[in-house]
């Protein structure tokens, strides 16, 4: 039986979580020598965005990925975010750029919210740990 192709954005998403937990494996793949992301005003290359991504994961759930919009050149995706025992809530979109089929640049906007976004959906955070 033929695997499903998954796309970039969902690459991307699941290179991300693997990442959080210390496996490098699909990063390394999917992410271009050239890599730059703007991180709390301070850019990022390749392996400084191994280093965080690995450092965040043990306070940082990540829930339900959906894509905004995705081109060969350009995905747009939305995702939640929780601090790991606390009531903190994150909106984030993230715009990502490719090259050659590879992640190029990507910059995220993070926005606070008020009340738990799992609330009154068919996902809990649990689902995401």
């Amino acid at each position: 039986m033929k695997e499903a192709k998954i796309t970039k954005a969902e690459a991307f998403d699941k290179s991300m979580r693997l990442t959080m937990k210390g496996d490098f494996s699909l990063h390394d793949e999917i992410i271009h020598q050239d890599y730059e992301s703007i991180n709390q005003g301070i850019t990022v290359n390749k392996e400084m965005s191994k280093t965080i991504l690995s450092g965040v994961g043990d306070f940082t759930i990540i829930g339900p990925m959906y894509t905004i919009y995705e081109n060969e050149e350009f995905a747009c995706i939305h995702q939640y975010s929780k601090i790991v025992n606390a009531e903190i809530f994150y909106s984030v979109m993230t715009a990502i750029k490719f090259k050659n089929g590879k992640v190029i640049y990507k910059q995220a906007n993070w926005n606070e919210l008020e009340e738990d976004p799992s609330e009154g959906h068919d996902w809990h955070w649990e689902d995401y740990e």
